[in-house]
């Protein structure tokens, strides 16, 4: 049976009306919640960045709902250590609930410190070795480490829950698949990407969790719809490697200028058709994956929620 969990855009909202969603979530039948991890917005109409670390806080506090990370980049920014520290700690506030969603990040995030920002096949490799790190710490146990990437010296976490949190490895391409099929507890992709989650499957993933995130826009009409993610979310639209490689939200809305309502669509579910979120949601369970995770582009956050209460969870959880 498909898990459907909303999508929690940290990019769009201040933290309040962050827990407010989360809470309006649970109450609209939705069974999870993913939650971005930034420190940019993609673009100044979007908006917002609070710090994660916080909101799940509270979020363990506000909802029942499991909560994955989509995703955090424990290699640049932050080091793999203290987000070691911070995920054993929302672990222990939120039992059994949390899973720690990694990736290699972006440069519109990561490259904050002054950091350079390395190709995709060494990130790749310090995500791995992130994650060796963050186990290791989770154990309880003293860890010394002295690795290509980080070095961790006499380290020790003394609050840590009963079981560590599952890490779970967004896959853009076909290496980051393979990786996470090998070393990590689920998938997570933004797309329906059935070869992604197929190639996952074969490099050791089969029958773990497969995770992906599908935005939406409930609107007066489908046009509407599609006007409101131009603004809102164009760098949906952006090809490639675009989103990885930008180094700030100017790049990002510069490239954006290219992207046109025909670039959108297809790729966003919009208006107030039922049926067509729906189909549109569904081609995420044809390419293989086991939960889906909801986010509503725009404003009218609680028109989203009775829309979908009312209308395309039922009409979902009946095929």
């Amino acid at each position: 049976m498909t898990r459907y969990g909303y999508f929690l855009a940290t990019e769009d909202w201040p933290p309040d009306e962050l827990l407010r969603q989360a809470r309006l979530a649970e109450e609209t039948g939705f069974e999870a919640l993913w939650i971005s991890d930034h420190f940019h917005p993609w673009t100044d109409e979007q908006g917002q960045a609070p710090f994660v670390w916080t909101v799940l806080g509270a979020l363990a506090r506000e909802t029942s709902l499991p909560i994955t990370t989509a995703v955090t980049c424990p290699t640049l920014r932050i080091h793999p250590a203290i987000v070691a520290q911070a995920a054993a700690t929302t672990a222990v506030m939120a039992p059994g609930r949390f899973t720690l969603g990694v990736g290699t990040g972006e440069a519109l995030n990561e490259q904050v410190t002054g950091a350079p920002w390395p190709l995709a096949d060494q990130r790749l490799d310090m995500l791995e070795e992130a994650i060796e790190i963050m186990r290791a710490l989770w154990t309880g146990e003293v860890v010394t480490h002295r690795g290509p990437y980080y070095d961790v010296e006499h380290a020790r976490l003394y609050t840590v829950p009963d079981e560590p949190p599952k890490v779970y490895l967004s896959g853009f391409g076909p290496d980051a698949a393979d990786l996470a099929g090998r070393i990590a507890d689920g998938f997570i992709s933004t797309s329906p990407d059935a070869e992604m989650a197929r190639r996952f499957e074969a490099a050791g993933g089969a029958g773990k969790p497969k995770q992906a995130g599908a935005k939406v826009c409930f609107a007066p009409s489908a046009d509407d719809g599609l006007d409101i993610v131009l603004r809102h979310w164009p760098n949906q639209g952006l090809p490639g490697e675009l989103p990885q490689v930008l180094r700030t939200p100017e790049h990002i809305m510069q490239a954006s200028t290219l992207v046109t309502r025909e670039t959108l669509a297809g790729s966003v579910a919009c208006g107030p058709d039922a049926d067509e979120h729906r189909k549109f949601l569904t081609s995420y369970v044809d390419a293989g994956f086991d939960e889906v995770y909801v986010n509503q582009i725009g404003p009218d956050q609680d028109g989203f929620f009775g829309f979908y209460r009312d209308e395309v969870l039922p009409a979902l959880r009946s095929t």
